[in-house]
């Protein structure tokens, strides 16, 4: 049968409610069994809810359930972008490799980079922050242009080492990438607070709980940055913070009051003693019968510069960034090294005697008190060994919070929790409109640099931060702001049926009070294969129309997130029930 466009192919008739959907006929893979691979909960769900389909490692088919995800995800930020006067435009996805390296990021380990035909150093953008810049340098010549923000949700690529947990590490990804152009660092600090105020709507409004807090610039540069969070263990961030979020902070970043313990008396000089077959902090707190605090714990880095021992008290950690920002790129030493350089093995060493070509970085804890020591000698230990008084060290924040430690602020203990970044804002200043020549005029005609800033959220990690947040052992939970749709309807019947007629009656009308519906119309599948399926997909409102359905009532209808279940009267049924989304919307 001809549907009139003189193919003779079958097409679905259009809708004429464009934003609801009836399933007969309809692409939706779901599938009964967890992926084999899958570890984290979103990976799971998003693909046995027919939302995600893997081509590659890292590499995903959205299908046409999760793209209306994350097009409302991108519905909320395209509004809140609007409202704070931000212009999207569109960016390409490939760049001229020039003008990565005029900004010394050419060659980073997550970039891929290509040639033309004609041999011309090419790249796929991972960010954008080069691109809008060498725009902003040739359209923005005056103080009059300035305040601008400019948006884009674009493609983005990156050559992730370790794709996994399906949709939340990726190597081509879609992102919202913002970017502020301000006369002055005041500006900057109002285009600042504005996309601050803007993600915090838009992560209420996606019905994410999540924290702002304070992060390390990276890559990025600038002056500054925060990264929004939201709670998850399948997160691979981890952030500290206080019950009461006075305190919040990236562990890359964060800071604590380390635990005082009790040194006891300073021997008046080095002892040194014993130790054979101990080769770890906990051996030799259990030798010693000493807290792991009043031990100091060794680490041998080699940095451009040379090798670098870095000193912890022994129940803390070395921060790689932390330490990275002192000594820059850096790797562990290799046995043969530490042999040549300390004269022991990693299990004996420590900071007395150690030769001039080694530059050492002690934690600022190791300030106070005394400790024990690796001797750089085999099976030996120094005990009562004083910072400044035994050995000189640079002192820094070098190492990792302990849960359970004070807040600098005073207001309780640290308490460490694993997030999924789905946002992040920098201040950038001049790092990148410096290199690219982006300046203006100003009032006396005098060329300033434009000061920027950067500002990034995944709509995909919102929809999986979702489904982490919000699921059973049924599926998944969506907050309302976000879910494919409002309201699921479940037809226990055929579609020419009484029940049938009056389902689509029902969709219709719940369509024209602004409703976007869902009606399972689907012949072929058994009314316990719906009703598992719309649990899976997980619609804040699922409706049954079955027989006893007709003539009179009442229609069952249950709330997702508490799987509590109602009857409604047939009369008014579309109203009530737009009434009770209403409700789930506020709350």
């Amino acid at each position: 049968m001809s549907d009139g466009t003189g193919d003779g192919a079958w097409r679905m008739p259009a809708s004429p409610y464009r934003g609801s959907w009836r399933l007969a006929g309809r692409f939706w893979p779901t599938v009964r069994d967890d992926p084999a691979d899958a570890e984290a909960v979103s990976h799971k769900l998003s693909v046995r809810a027919g939302l995600v389909r893997q081509l590659a490692a890292g590499l995903y088919t959205v299908t046409p359930m999760g793209l209306r995800v994350i097009q409302r995800v991108e519905a909320i930020i395209r509004e809140e972008m609007n409202f704070i006067g931000a212009q999207e435009l569109l960016m390409p996805v490939m760049h001229p490799a020039e003008i990565w390296e005029a900004t010394g990021r050419y060659g980073l380990s997550e970039q891929f980079r290509l040639e033309d035909r004609g041999g011309r150093k090419m790249v796929l953008g991972m960010t954008h922050e080069e691109i809008v810049t060498w725009h902003a340098a040739r359209e923005l010549r005056s103080y009059r242009d300035l305040p601008q923000s400019w948006y884009q949700i674009q493609t983005k690529l990156r050559d992730e080492p370790r794709p996994k947990s399906g949709m939340l590490r990726v190597r081509e990804f879609t992102m919202k990438d913002s970017y502020s152009f301000d006369a002055d660092e005041a500006g900057l600090e109002k285009s600042y607070e504005a996309h601050s105020a803007a993600y915090a709507r838009i992560f209420d409004r996606s019905g994410l709980l999540w924290y702002r807090v304070e992060s390390d610039v990276g890559m990025m540069g600038g002056s500054g940055a925060h990264e929004y969070m939201a709670p998850s263990p399948s997160g691979e961030d981890v952030v500290a913070r206080t019950a009461s979020g006075s305190y919040a902070a990236n562990v890359e970043l964060a800071v604590s009051v380390a635990r005082e313990p009790d040194f006891g008396d300073a021997p008046g000089a080095l002892e040194e003693f014993a130790t054979p077959g101990i080769g770890s902090i906990d051996e030799l707190a259990e030798f010693t019968g000493q807290h792991p605090a009043t031990l100091a714990k060794s680490v041998v880095l080699v940095a451009d510069s040379g090798p670098v021992l870095a000193i912890v008290r022994g129940e803390h950690q070395v921060h790689e960034k932390k330490i990275a920002h002192i000594i820059g790129e850096h790797r562990a030493a290799h046995p043969e090294e530490i042999r040549e350089w300390f004269g022991a093995d990693p299990g004996s060493l420590g900071p007395i005697g150690v030769s001039d070509q080694v530059r050492i970085v002690a934690d600022s804890t190791l300030e106070t008190g005394h400790y024990v020591t690796g001797a750089n000698r085999d099976g030996f230990h120094l005990r009562g060994v004083v910072l400044r008084r035994d050995f000189q060290a640079e002192t820094a924040d070098i190492r990792t919070v302990i849960e359970g430690e004070e807040s600098v602020d005073g207001q309780g203990p640290i308490e460490l929790v694993p997030v999924i970044e789905i946002g992040n804002i920098f201040k950038l200043g001049t790092k990148y409109s410096e290199p690219l020549g982006a300046t203006y005029l100003d009032e006396n005609g005098q060329e300033q640099v434009i000061i920027m800033g950067s500002y990034g959220i995944g709509p995909a990690r919102v929809a999986m931060a979702a489904i982490e947040q919000g699921h059973d052992e049924n599926g998944i939970i969506w907050p309302t702001g976000i879910a494919p749709f409002d309201v699921h309807i479940v037809l226990i019947g055929d579609s020419d049926s009484p029940q049938g007629e009056y389902a689509g009656m029902l969709w219709g009308e719940l369509s024209d009070l602004g409703l976007e519906v869902l009606l399972d119309d689907r012949p072929e599948l058994r009314p316990g294969e719906k009703f598992a399926e719309a649990d899976l997909l997980g619609c804040p409102v699922r409706v049954t129309v079955g027989k006893r359905t007709l003539p009179d009532g009442p229609l069952e209808v249950m709330v997702r997130r508490t799987g509590e279940k109602s009857e409604i009267a047939l009369d008014g049924a579309a109203e009530a029930i737009r009434a009770l989304w209403a409700g789930l919307a506020a709350g």
